[in-house]
């Protein structure tokens, strides 16, 4: 089995993989102050809990956007898991041509995104990831990562507009069942969540402008469900879409890692 692990802003995402089968996710929140016995011990148990034993994980894949934390999960993987992971990084194949001015800029989990979705969808492309930071890429018809956008995630939003006001209180990130609130947690539900909404449908159709009118546009990360039920935009959605291109990335660097 292979584990794959997406370390992002806020979450860290599990995935165990039997072949090519996605058997199983997990999440944890991301701390770079946890140690990585505090990590293993985390892990393990929730990998216990989706029947998943130790022993049965023999290789590990990492992409990383927070690089303190990156080392702490080799080493979880080194000494709760005995396996030797593959942090994509500078140097792992992936498959995808990076055209951005400086490519060392591009994260990790775009680049697993990117390859995931051209392999899946074909290209152009446009992935739409619903994270901390709400973030579109563009893959062009050969497969090439050309570029993207990034604004803040809806969470991020929510906190930032309960954090510097007085009187707007937090609310969960669920659609509302009209844009014109009737009291204050629908007007913000309505502005966070039929906002983001808008502002997806007019980068979508921006980016479709410069990469041509028929590229597929695919949702992904923790939200891309909910935001997928309020728009026609998407072709596909795939929360799962990191994990399956840190699983591909593995498969193309497998026989390299063999070898060594």
């Amino acid at each position: 089995m292979l584990l794959a692990i997406d370390i992002g802003n806020s979450n860290i995402t599990l995935g165990v993989f039997d072949g090519q089968r996605l058997s199983c996710t997990a999440r944890l929140s991301a701390d770079s102050r946890r140690l990585a016995d505090e990590y293993g011990e985390l892990a393990l148990n929730i990998l216990n809990r989706k029947g998943v034993q130790p022993g049965a994980v023999s290789a590990a894949a990492i992409c990383s956007v927070v690089p303190r934390l990156t080392p702490t999960f080799e080493e979880v993987c080194r000494e709760f898991l005995n396996v030797t992971p593959l942090t994509v990084n500078t140097g792992v194949k992936t498959g995808v041509r990076i055209l951005y001015e400086n490519p060392r800029d591009v994260g990790a989990d775009r680049v697993a995104d990117a390859a995931a979705a051209y392999r899946l969808y074909g290209g152009p492309t446009i992935v739409v990831d619903f994270g901390t930071g709400t973030v579109f890429d563009a893959i062009s018809r050969e497969g090439d990562y050309l570029g993207g956008a990034i604004a803040p995630g809806i969470e991020v939003a929510a906190e930032a507009l309960h954090q510097t006001t007085s009187q707007l209180r937090r609310v969960d990130a669920a659609m509302p069942r009209r844009a014109i609130g009737r009291n204050t947690p629908e007007a913000l539900q309505s502005g966070l969540m039929l906002g983001y909404v808008g502002l997806v449908e007019g980068m979508v159709r921006r980016f479709k402008d410069e990469i041509g009118g028929d590229a597929k546009v695919v949702a992904t990360g923790g939200l891309a469900r909910v935001m997928a039920g309020a728009t026609k935009i998407f072709d596909a959605t795939n929360p799962d879409l990191t994990l399956i291109g840190l699983r591909m990335i593995y498969e193309m660097n497998r026989g390299q890692r063999e070898g060594d």
